[in-house]
């Protein structure tokens, strides 16, 4: 089986090191081949793929199917929520390769490995919709204290002067962005008054 490592450390004083002795014991004691060391040292696991260049430089060489396996030290190497490593491991199943995690003992081309990962699947489902509930409630009691405190929810109101300018550019043929520009209002706010205008006739 050919086995690439990927390993990461956040620090610039830390060290793979550790990492790469672990994996390679591992490797030996399983009889894997590996073709490939990727590591980024000194980079926040937060960061995305553009940021990471050994960990490009790997999924490059598994879209090419150059290797049978990723062996990491922990999922905490890959990535820093739960759908990251879901993501990362549909790339690699996409193409036939699997993914070794020596921390979590997780290895898909188990039995085993494969219905952790499916479990997996459904634990990230449940964090987006976790997400999705908490972006909701806050937008609710967001809009709860503007009520509260007589002051409307969303983008700040403009003048009713600035509303005649941008009417009457308007009524010139004058292009949205141009509007926005001239009277410093966002481009949503010009085409708002716009809506208004056409509902009314006026433009």
């Amino acid at each position: 089986m050919r086995v690439a490592l990927y390993l990461r450390v956040s620090t610039d004083d830390q060290s793979v090191e550790n990492q790469r002795r672990e994996l390679l014991a591992t490797a030996a004691r399983r009889g894997w081949s590996i073709v490939g060391e990727y590591a980024d040292e000194g980079i926040s696991g937060a960061k995305g793929r553009d940021k990471r260049p050994a960990f490009d430089k790997l999924l490059k060489a598994v879209t090419k199917r150059q290797v049978d396996m990723v062996a990491a030290w922990s999922v905490d190497r890959l990535g820093r929520s739960l759908q990251d490593l879901v993501g990362f491991l549909n790339e690699l199943h996409a193409v036939g390769c699997d993914l070794y995690l020596e921390r979590q003992g997780l290895d898909t081309s188990t039995p085993a490995g494969r219905a952790m990962f499916q479990m997996l699947g459904v634990f990230a489902e449940f964090e987006r919709a976790m997400m999705q509930q908490r972006i909701r409630a806050g937008i609710a009691k967001a809009r709860e204290r503007g009520t509260k405190s007589g002051k409307p929810f969303g983008h700040p109101s403009i003048s009713p002067e600035r509303e005649d300018e941008i009417r009457k550019l308007l009524a010139t043929g004058m292009g949205i962005r141009s509007v926005a520009r001239l009277v410093g209002a966002g481009n949503c706010t010009v085409s708002r008054v716009r809506d208004e205008m056409s509902q009314n006739h006026v433009v």
